[in-house]
Formats: C-alpha cells, sequence, structure tokens
C-alpha cells in the first residue's frame, strides 16, 4: 500500500513539474540560444530531485538548501500558473502581440513570485505571540494560575539555525513562563545540524520556573539510537517525556506520548492508570488527533502541533478536513485542545496564510 502511495504521489510530482518547466519554457524559448534549452532540462530535473536528494540517508546540504527553495517556489508558481494561462488566453481577445503579451505576464509572475517569497519569509522567521485563556475546574494548591509558554514544530536545521533558535529563547524568557512546553518535531530529520550549530546550549538559556517539558515528533528522528536522540536533547536543559507523566510541584500532572508513528507508542489508558484524576491533567501529543479519547481519559488540556496549519495556502483547506483542531483553540466538553501553527517550518522557510508562532496560555484552576 505504501510503495502504491509513493509510486502514484512521485508520478503526480513529476506531471505537475512537467507542467511547471513547459509553462516557463513557452516564455523564454523564442529568445534563448538552441542549446539553451538543454541546459534548462537539466536544471530543472536537478531543482525537481534536490528536495527529495536532500533527505535521502545523511543528505546533502547544498541539496536540502536548494531543494527547500525550489518547493517554494514550485508551490507559489503551481497557484499563479492557472491564473496566468486564464489571462493569457484573455488576452489574445485583445490588440496585443503574442510576444508582449507573454512578456508582460512573465514579467508579472516574476514580481509575484519575488513579492510572494519576501512575504512568506517574513511570516517564517517573525514569530507572533499568541494567547489563549483556560479555565479548569480543579484547585491547584500552589497558585491559581499557570502561565504555560508553547512552541512546536522548531525543525531546527540548515535554515532554521542557530539565530531562529535565539529569536525562540528571546521571545519565551520576555514571556516569563512558569513552564515552557515543546510538542514535538524541535530537529527537522536529522540530529546533525542541531548539534553542530550548537542549539542545545541555546536552548538552555530558557529561563522558567518549572523548566522546559517536550514530547517527540514525526521529524525528530536519528541514524542511531532514540535513546542518543533524547540525551543530545536534554543537553539543552530539556525534559523529554517519551510515554511519561511526571506531577509538576505536586499541583498539576504533565503528560508525554511518543508520536503517532511510533509503533511501540503506549495507549492513552495506560498512562492516565494510576494518576490522580483530581489533579489537573495537561497532555503533550505532536499529532492532534483523537480528541474525543483524550476527553474520556479525562485530560483537561491537550496542547499539539504537527499541522502547521498548512504553511503555504491552501494547505490549510485541507489540515482543516484531517483534524477536529487544526489550529488554534477548541474545547470538546471538558477538554481544551490548543494546537500552534508552529515556531520554525518544513522544507521551504516561507509561511503563506500561515504565521510562525509563540503560544502563551494563561491557566485559571477554578475551586
Amino acid at each position: 500500500m505504501f510503495a502504491i502511495i509513493g509510486i502514484t504521489a512521485l508520478i503526480l510530482y513529476g506531471l505537475l513539474v512537467f507542467y511547471v518547466g513547459r509553462s516557463c519554457w513557452s516564455w523564454i524559448r523564442g529568445k534563448a540560444p538552441f542549446w539553451f534549452k538543454y541546459v534548462y532540462i537539466g536544471l530543472i530535473v536537478l531543482l525537481s530531485t534536490s528536495f527529495l536528494l536532500g533527505r535521502i540517508g545523511e543528505g546533502l546540504v547544498m541539496f536540502q538548501i536548494l531543494g527547500a527553495y525550489w518547493m517554494a517556489v514550485f508551490c507559489l508558481l503551481l497557484l499563479v500558473l492557472p491564473v496566468v494561462h486564464v489571462g493569457l488566453w484573455l488576452l489574445r481577445l485583445t490588440k496585443l502581440s503574442r510576444s508582449t503579451a507573454q512578456t508582460g505576464v512573465g514579467l508579472a509572475v516574476l514580481v509575484t513570485l519575488l513579492a510572494a517569497i519576501a512575504y512568506g519569509t517574513f511570516n517564517a522567521y517573525s514569530p507572533v505571540v499568541r494567547e489563549y485563556h483556560v479555565d479548569i475546574p480543579k484547585p491547584n494548591p500552589v497558585a491559581r494560575q499557570l502561565n504555560i509558554v508553547m512552541a512546536a514544530d522548531m525543525h531546527f536545521g540548515q535554515l532554521s539555525g542557530r539565530q531562529h533558535a535565539v529569536r525562540l529563547v528571546e521571545r519565551i524568557n520576555a514571556l516569563k513562563p512558569d513552564i515552557v512546553l515543546f510538542p514535538g518535531d524541535i530537529v527537522d530529520d536529522d540530529l546533525r545540524p542541531y548539534e553542530e550549530k550548537g542549539i542545545d546550549d541555546i536552548l538552555s538559556g530558557i529561563s522558567a520556573r518549572y523548566g522546559v517539558y517536550a514530547v517527540l515528533g514525526n521529524h525528530d528522528r536519528c541514524q542511531g539510537q532514540m535513546d542518543h536522540f533524547i540525551d543530545v536533547l536534554e543537553q539543552g536543559n530539556m525534559t523529554i517525556l517519551y510515554d511519561e507523566a511526571v506531577t509538576i510541584d505536586d499541583s498539576f500532572i504533565l503528560i508525554g506520548r511518543k508520536d503517532r508513528i511510533d509503533r511501540e507508542r503506549a495507549p492513552l489508558s495506560e498512562l492516565v492508570a494510576g494518576l490522580d484524576a483530581s489533579k489537573p491533567l495537561i497532555l503533550l501529543d505532536h499529532q492532534p488527533y483523537d480528541l474525543d479519547i483524550a476527553e474520556q481519559q479525562g485530560i483537561d488540556l491537550m496542547l499539539s502541533g504537527h499541522t502547521h496549519r498548512g504553511q503555504i495556502a491552501p494547505a490549510h483547506l485541507i489540515t482543516g478536513l484531517l483534524f477536529e483542531n487544526d489550529w488554534g483553540y477548541l474545547q470538546k466538553g471538558s477538554l481544551h485542545s490548543i494546537v500552534t501553527s508552529g515556531f520554525g517550518f518544513w522544507g521551504p522557510p516561507i509561511r503563506m496564510g500561515s504565521r510562525s508562532e509563540i503560544v502563551q496560555i494563561q491557566v485559571n484552576f477554578l475551586e
């Protein structure tokens, strides 16, 4: 089944690349020398495979960076080109010559692409703080309020590096959190850039009364043993909850799950068994599935990421169909679900229709 899905996806991708490549070639072939056709074909092949080559095995940095920007341009072209073709068809009804129309449209596409990339880059690297207020009808003997700061999907790697990490730490500390929570996808499929860039040293600068806790996401992977992966992350002064629960200051319980793709992930009922349900139960689960199960198991607050809110519109329409709560706040019975669009990005360092964000949650405990 996975092989069939993979082959189908590659065929579809190939057809879309052909569509983009042929469309762009129609604007430049009249002005290019005969030999440039072969250079152009080679360039399209290189660009279209760079994203895949950068993620095979340990990959190459050049292909990872090239592939990320290719995917950004590719996605934007898929949005723009259908509109362009309709525009060209309408221009045929005017007295403009074909070459003049194509030149004008080509320049318009180029300007649109540059503007979109600039805007998307700004959205990706300029995080905002989103604030939520949640009332949990359980007592907290230590304090009536809890200031939670959450960030997910940092995807630290080649393009989300040291400066983005510094930005994260500065923004978090400015919010004076009681506790900091990372619900997954801390690294981007490869642990090496995280180590080489010293991201752990930067993250160790986070200051919070109860510390930093995290769970792993579907991109938190490495070539070696998972124990080593967790050890490296915990050098950044965070605690990884790997299907574990911990009671914080005898006032609330934090539960962290393995990611949904982990075959050894325990059912939630097993993780909450034996816990003091009179205390507030806060769940970290990277992918925001099974809200009904979390509600049935007595979870008060479930924090997730993963969706990126689609990252590049109109993909948010797809995440909205896949997840009951794909972004923001949702109450389901006694369960409060909050899903962040993420602090980083996957693939292209572009966000269109979504924004890099840090989430601040003011929890009020009621007696």
